[in-house]
């Protein structure tokens, strides 16, 4: 299944419901997914606000400024993991960042580097310029000569808005009362989305405390079954 049919009608109340049918309505796997179904999802796909277990990843191009370039989910051809973060968050952000560069490393190890893409998108593209972005993939270890990790950075903190929590379904807020950080903080969902190379989300993991060897052996499966095609 490719991924230009499964965006095909994306938004309607039909498209999104018959992509999202798990083992409820069919007894079994959704087209075009190789993991088994999750079994610690909260809900039915189609009853979660982010995209999960057998729905597309919705589309959007953004900037990836350390890599100089722009990014264009619908060109996606790797098995990919994507969330939404700002680097100044003190806690849950910079905890999942750190297990996904131990997931990185378990890809790397395995010989998969060019076959997976790590895609945190910032939704506070304010604070969040090239240099934070760059000082933030020094502070937690990032392997960027590794060539497979891309911050996206939306333009605006508008278009951060339409494409993290209204397309992607990660909700934040920004508030100012907060005693974490000086000027303004977010409240957000933390969630990272397993994507594979056909744009179909494998994986949606809750929690900024990600076991990387459980992600790590998912995308393996899953670059391994895309492979072998």
């Amino acid at each position: 299944m490719k991924r230009r049919t499964l965006l095909a009608g994306v938004g309607t109340a039909t498209a999104g419901s018959v992509a999202g049918c798990t083992s409820r309505l069919f007894g079994g796997s959704p087209d075009g997914v190789v993991l088994d179904p999750q079994e610690d999802q909260l809900a039915d796909s189609e009853d979660l606000a982010y995209p999960a277990y057998g729905q597309p990843l919705p589309s959007f191009e953004l900037p990836a400024p350390l890599a100089n370039e722009t990014f264009d989910s619908d060109a996606l051809d790797r098995t990919a993991l994507v969330t939404g973060v700002f680097t100044f968050c003190p806690v849950e952000c910079s905890i999942l960042l750190r297990q996904w560069v131990m997931v990185q490393r378990r890809v790397a190890e395995a010989g998969l580097t060019d076959d997976v893409y790590f895609l945190p998108i910032t939704f506070d593209p304010e604070r969040d310029d090239a240099a934070a972005l760059r000082e933030n993939a020094e502070t937690i270890g990032v392997d960027r000569d590794a060539g497979n990790w891309r911050y996206l950075r939306p333009e605006t903190p508008a278009r951060a808005k339409t494409v993290v929590e209204d397309r992607l379904g990660i909700g934040f807020e920004r508030t100012t009362e907060s005693d974490r950080l000086p000027g303004y903080d977010f409240t957000h969902l933390v969630v990272t989305l397993l994507v594979n190379p056909d744009g179909v989300v494998e994986r949606a993991y809750r929690g900024e405390r990600v076991d990387p060897e459980r992600v790590a052996a998912d995308v393996e499966r899953v670059v391994a079954a895309f492979a072998d095609q």
